[in-house]
């Protein structure tokens, strides 16, 4: 399966209902969502989300999540449990994924041969209003070429895909920035997959006990769990304080060097990937990144950054 020189249609809010056509007709449309913009397709369609692995060259055994907007399209492809209602009362819309046991509906192509299936319900009127239109479950990973950094803003995912895919809707840069936290609930024990914004303190107080994934896996349930994530081409070092800072300086002092220090959780989270990305259009080397405590949002942000560069070592 070969998708190039397509011509990309640009859709704005008021062009939902094409956009939405598109999907059912089994073409990629990618999308803003609360979080990072989306590649998303028809969920239930496996034609269609093939191609989203061959536009991204994404690894087929890297499962998808699909997005929904309504309960009755949960119900449609996985079985709820008591759990999964206390937090979907909770925290959806938001950026909050669960992993279910998937229904026949689901293909293997979505779930990478699972028997589970990742769920989530953006907080986004945009991307809901898409789902609607569409009239079906929307698989959509985040919208770059696989192992980049995500997709925060319609440039940045229309220079990776532009001309092979049918359509982009242009909207603002995404408010968070990150990708969703992604919990598992098929095990005894819920564990928390991938770290985002809704952290695991916040997950107790609604469903009590959680664990946190120890990371890397061979085969993961989970988009974020394996292979190398949100790099640029720039080489990241990820620096703790000045010191470190003036050391990667005269360490790499032949070297174009871009240094991002950034005031608080939110602020990061929102730009880092869009900084990542400016970056490496303007030629940069190296990218030093001051680190940020790991609590809270900053656990979420230092998780991608370990997936994308590497703690220097004075």
């Amino acid at each position: 399966m070969r998708l190039v020189n397509m011509k990309t249609k640009i859709f704005n809010r008021k062009q939902l209902k094409q956009a939405g056509e598109l999907i059912k007709k089994g073409e990629l449309i990618a999308f803003p969502t609360e979080t990072v913009y989306g590649l998303g397709a028809n969920a239930l369609n496996p034609k269609a989300v093939k191609k989203i692995f061959v536009v991204k060259g994404r690894p087929s055994n890297n499962p998808l999540i699909i997005h929904v907007c309504n309960l009755k399209q949960v119900e449609e492809i996985a079985y709820l449990n008591p759990l999964a209602k206390k937090l979907i009362k909770k925290f959806w819309p938001g950026p909050l994924t669960i992993i279910l046991k998937k229904k026949k509906i689901v293909p293997k192509e979505v779930t990478a041969g699972l028997r589970t299936v990742a769920i989530r319900m953006p907080d986004n009127k945009t991307a809901l209003a898409l789902i609607k239109y569409s009239n079906c479950p929307i698989a959509a990973p985040s919208a770059n070429i696989s192992g980049k950094p995500s997709g925060t803003c319609f440039e940045h995912v229309y220079e990776d895909f532009g001309g092979k895919i049918a359509g982009i809707i242009k909207s603002r840069q995404c408010k968070i920035g990150i990708e969703s936290t992604v919990l598992d609930l098929t095990q005894k024990i819920p564990e928390i997959l991938r770290p985002g914004k809704i952290i695991k303190k916040q997950i107790e107080k609604i469903i009590g006990r959680v664990r946190e994934s120890k990371g890397h896996v061979s085969k993961p349930k989970s988009p974020g769990m394996a292979y190398k994530h949100y790099s640029p081409n720039a080489k990241v070092i990820i620096v703790k304080n000045k010191s470190q800072i003036k050391e990667v300086f005269k360490k790499y002092s032949g070297k174009k060097i871009k240094l991002l220090i950034y005031k608080n959780a939110i602020n990061m989270a929102h730009n880092l990937f869009k900084d990542f990305r400016d970056a490496d259009k303007k030629g940069f080397d190296i990218i030093i990144v001051k680190s940020i405590q790991e609590k809270s949002l900053g656990n979420a942000i230092m998780n991608r950054l370990r997936k994308g560069g590497k703690i220097y070592q004075s």
